[in-house]
């Protein structure tokens, strides 16, 4: 498959999985689930996720970057992964009441239960899902993708409605692992490693150990908020904030989860062929900062008419921290997939000093800013994002060799073209209706306006993903073309 069908698949699957969750997640927020029960939940899957990480234990990057990937170390990777993996779900379990205890509640206790079993299915697709990515086979990430979110909104929002509360998004959670076990051995021909071979193990514990680390810091700065804010604010305080990360990283995600799951195998070729990075790394950037950028700024810019119109007012307080959130957003974005390229060039070591370094900021930030509320708390995290990006910037230039007369240019490119897209709505707001009186129908037309603009100024400006959206509206327009005629000639 080439990279740019690939690309298509995978799109496809992010968009149409983001949509279900999206609209499943507005529907259980804005009628069945207060901000204190999402919260609570929340906490509980944060604390699920930092055992959990251990648990992927770097087999899927391993299988996705390795070289020489024969049937044996395929079955001993797997092996590795299955004994890892149902240790560390059983570990989760065992962690259940602990947790309750630690933050006084005991309602926590059975939403770990649920959650943690929910890891028993995790490794039964790790390997099948990695394995369809290194062979490019996004036609099968489509389906999982799409069955596991269809999955998971059934469950949860039929439990929300029977008053199930927070214990309505473990068991859907529960539910989506069930789904992508069974979906991706599906498409991988139902694999399992039995009997479990060890042979060679050494080599994939080596890079699991050093990745699991990795994966570990990223855990911890991506599930401190919900810990930290959850045990010194509370849990509504924790439902605001999560709600308002959730739509700024589900928006991210959407729109960049395919092309990392394209380009990271991409580039690794790349690396095989021994062709330099530099040039391919700043098309990156350029897509990334060219369609991220403005969609997280119109998203901060419209924070207030968006979350009154989808949550209603109870969860009008996530508006401010949405829009700070979305900002630290774009700066993460400013530097993609900043992990995986230096472990492509052997660099494991230095990504884990960095990573550590910034994940230790992170959490000093947010016990700081989380004692004066969660205003400050997402305040913090901005600093810490720009922290962050200071840490990475030159460690992937001198990995990657790209001029900086060529990224900061790239930058000024993508900045002007995110100022065109939000310049309609912020007219608006100064001129016409202010944002905390907007309703969705009158935030319609300055988004559309702002689309238009943004594109205009991309041609302007001159864009590398100029000509790709070019290209890609020929593509649309063509096909319609061929469906009309061929209606006219079935006629």
């Amino acid at each position: 498959m080439t990279v740019r069908r690939a690309l298509a698949w995978a799109s496809a699957g992010k968009l149409l999985s983001f949509t279900i969750a999206f609209a499943s997640s507005i529907v259980v927020a804005r009628w069945f689930l207060t901000p204190a029960e999402v919260g609570m939940f929340s906490i509980a899957f944060a604390a699920t996720v930092l055992i959990a990480t251990l648990q992927e234990f770097g087999v899927n990057r391993y299988i996705v970057g390795e070289v020489e990937l024969g049937p044996e170390k395929l079955h001993t990777a797997f092996s590795v992964s299955l004994t890892v993996a149902w240790g560390v779900a059983l570990l989760i379990l065992v962690a259940a009441k602990p947790l309750a205890w630690l933050y006084g509640d005991m309602t926590l206790f059975p939403l770990m239960l649920v959650i943690g079993a929910s890891y028993l299915f995790v490794p039964l697709s790790i390997v099948p899902t990695a394995l369809r990515q290194r062979e490019m086979d996004f036609r099968s990430d489509f389906l999982i993708e799409v069955s596991v979110a269809l999955t998971n909104a059934a469950v949860t929002v039929t439990l929300a409605a029977m008053g199930k509360g927070a214990m309505a998004l473990a068991w859907g959670a529960l539910a989506q692992q069930v789904a992508r076990a069974g979906v991706s051995q599906w498409r991988s021909g139902w694999m399992f490693p039995w009997p479990l071979r060890f042979t060679g193990a050494a080599h994939v514990i080596r890079f699991g150990r050093s990745s699991t680390l990795l994966l570990m810091f990223d855990s911890i700065g991506n599930r401190a908020p919900d810990l930290i804010i959850g045990g010194i604010a509370g849990t509504h305080a924790i439902g605001l904030y999560s709600r308002a990360s959730g739509l700024a990283v589900q928006l991210v995600l959407l729109l960049t989860g395919a092309v990392n799951s394209v380009f990271y195998p991409a580039l690794a070729q790349l690396r095989n062929e021994g062709k330099p990075l530099g040039a391919p790394y700043l098309r990156l950037v350029a897509g990334y900062t060219g369609i991220v950028w403005p969609a997280l700024a119109g998203l901060a810019v419209a924070a207030y008419p968006l979350v009154a119109a989808l949550y209603g007012e109870r969860w009008i307080e996530v508006a401010p921290l949405l829009a700070l959130l979305a900002l630290a957003e774009m700066i993460f974005v400013a530097l993609p997939l900043s992990v995986q390229v230096p472990i492509l060039l052997g660099r494991l070591d230095g990504v884990l000093k960095r990573t550590g370094a910034a994940t230790a900021l992170a959490v000093a930030l947010l016990f700081l800013g989380a004692r004066f509320g969660t205003l400050t708390a997402a305040s913090a995290y901005v600093v810490y994002a720009v922290c962050w990006l200071l840490i990475y910037i030159r460690f992937l230039q001198r990995l990657t060799d790209f001029a900086w007369r060529d990224l900061f240019a790239e930058y000024g490119r993508s900045l002007i073209g995110t100022l065109a897209a939000v310049t309609p709505l912020l007219a608006c707001y100064r001129w016409q209706v202010p944002a905390t009186a907007m309703s969705f129908w009158q935030l319609l037309p300055p988004i559309v306006a702002g689309i238009a603009l943004w594109l205009a100024t991309l041609f302007v400006v001159r864009h590398p993903i100029a000509p790709d959206i070019r290209q890609f509206a020929a593509a649309i327009v063509a096909q319609i073309g061929r469906r009309r005629l061929l209606r006219a000639a079935r006629s």
